[in-house]
C-alpha cells in the first residue's frame, strides 16, 4: 500500500506473509552468491538449461534461475547463454555468477538519509518519502528502506527484512515504525495483527464525494484477475482474497476533488488505493486504479498521516504527525482542499 501498500503490500500479520515472501524467493541467497560450477548428468541431459539449472542448484528457485540467465550470470562450457529455453547436454559445465546479478544487493546495508521522527533502543519511526521503496523486490534490488536500515543500526542485520513490520507503496509518503530487536518485532506484528497499531492516512480524490460522510468499507481484496499489477475488490466466494476493512470520512469536497481521512483495520496490498475506487474516488495521480494527474499532484495522493500505537517494551502510549509533502499541499492549495482544524498542514 502500498502499500496503503509499493507495489508493495503493508503488513506482516500472521495471514498476510505471501506477497512479502514472493520477494524473498527473487532475492539470492547470501550462501549462493559465491562462484559456483555443476555438470550436467543424465537426469538434465537435454532438459532446458533453466530447469536443470534448479535442479542441479536446488537452494535456487527456478524463477531466481531464468534472471540469472537473462542477467548474464550464466555460461556453458566457458560461453555466456542468455536463454533459458536453451537445452543442455550430458557432460555441459555450468557456472554460475549470481553475485553478478542485481538481486544479489538486495541485503546490502547502503548509507542514506533517514528522515528519523523518533528513535529508542526498541523502535525507529520513519517519515518514508516519496519515491522511497520500502523492501528489495524486482526492479528495485537496491537503494531501499531496508538497505538504509541495514546501514542505520547493527542489528538490523539480525532481523527479518531488517525489522520492518509493514510496509508503503513507493509513492506513497510518510510514517512507519520499524523493530530494533527480534523481541519488539514479534510485540509490533502481533499488535498490528489485533489491531492496536492506529494507522491514519490523508488521501486526495477524485470527484465531488458522494454517499455517507462516514463509512467503513469492508470489502476483501484479491488479485485482479484482468491484470495482474493491480489488485481489485473481490467476492471471496469465487475468488481467492483477504477480508479487508478501511474506515473513510469526509474532511472537504470542493468542485471536482475531495480530501478524506482514512484509517487501517487490515493492511492489504494497495487496500486505500483499491477500497476508494471501489468507492468511485481514484486517488488523484493514481494511474494504476484510474486517477490521473490533477493539480500538479503526479503520483497518488496518499500520505500517512499519523500513527500511534504502544511502546512495546515501555508500556507508554506513543503518537507521532507529520505533514504531507510539498506536493501534496501544493495540489490542496490549488483545489481548495485545505482543512483548518488538522494542525501542520
Amino acid at each position: 500500500m502500498t502499500n496503503g501498500g509499493e507495489n508493495n503490500p503493508e503488513i506482516i500479520g500472521p495471514d498476510e506473509t505471501a506477497d512479502w515472501d514472493d520477494d524473498l524467493q527473487e532475492v539470492v541467497p547470501s550462501a549462493a552468491q559465491a562462484p559456483r560450477r555443476v555438470s550436467v548428468g543424465f537426469e538434465e541431459h537435454g532438459q532446458r538449461l533453466d530447469k536443470a539449472l534448479a535442479h542441479l542448484l536446488p537452494d535456487l528457485s527456478r524463477n531466481l534461475v531464468q534472471q540469472l540467465i537473462e542477467a548474464g550470470a550464466v555460461r556453458v562450457n566457458h560461453l555466456a547463454q542468455i536463454r533459458p529455453s536453451a537445452k543442455v547436454r550430458l557432460g555441459d559445465l555450468i557456472d554460475v555468477r549470481a553475485d553478478l546479478a542485481p538481486q544479489a544487493r538486495a541485503f546490502e546495508p547502503q548509507v542514506m538519509d533517514l528522515a528519523v521522527v523518533y528513535e529508542d533502543e526498541q523502535v525507529l519511526v520513519i517519515d518514508k518519502a516519496v519515491g522511497q521503496v520500502v523492501h528489495p523486490a524486482p526492479g528495485h534490488w537496491s537503494g531501499t528502506l531496508l538497505n538504509g536500515l541495514l546501514a542505520h543500526h547493527p542489528g538490523a542485520r539480525a532481523l527479518p527484512r531488517a525489522g520492518i513490520v509493514h510496509r508503503l507503496d513507493k509513492d506513497t509518503s510518510g510514517l512507519m515504525v520499524v523493530a530494533k530487536t527480534r523481541a519488539v518485532m514479534d510485540a509490533l506484528v502481533g499488535a498490528i495483527a489485533r489491531r492496536e497499531v492506529q494507522r491514519e492516512y490523508l488521501a486526495l480524490v477524485h470527484k465531488p464525494w458522494q454517499g455517507p460522510v462516514e463509512q467503513s468499507i469492508e470489502q476483501a481484496i484479491g488479485r485482479d484477475p484482468r491484470q495482474r499489477t493491480r489488485m481489485a475488490v473481490v467476492d471471496l466466494s469465487r475468488q481467492a482474497g483477504k477480508p479487508a476493512r478501511t474506515d473513510v470520512q469526509l474532511l472537504l469536497s470542493q468542485g471536482g476533488a475531495s480530501l478524506v481521512h482514512c484509517r487501517l483495520h487490515t493492511g492489504r496490498t494497495h487496500q486505500i488505493r483499491v477500497h476508494l475506487r471501489h468507492l468511485g474516488h481514484s486517488l488523484i495521480g493514481d494511474t494504476l486504479y484510474g486517477g490521473r494527474p490533477l493539480a500538479g499532484l503526479e503520483r497518488q495522493g496518499l500520505h500517512a498521516w499519523r500513527l500511534s500505537l504502544t511502546h512495546p517494551i515501555s508500556g507508554e502510549p506513543l503518537q507521532w504527525q507529520r505533514s504531507w509533502p510539498k506536493d501534496m499541499g501544493q495540489a490542496a492549495r490549488a483545489l481548495g482542499l485545505l482543512p483548518q482544524d488538522l494542525p501542520g498542514l
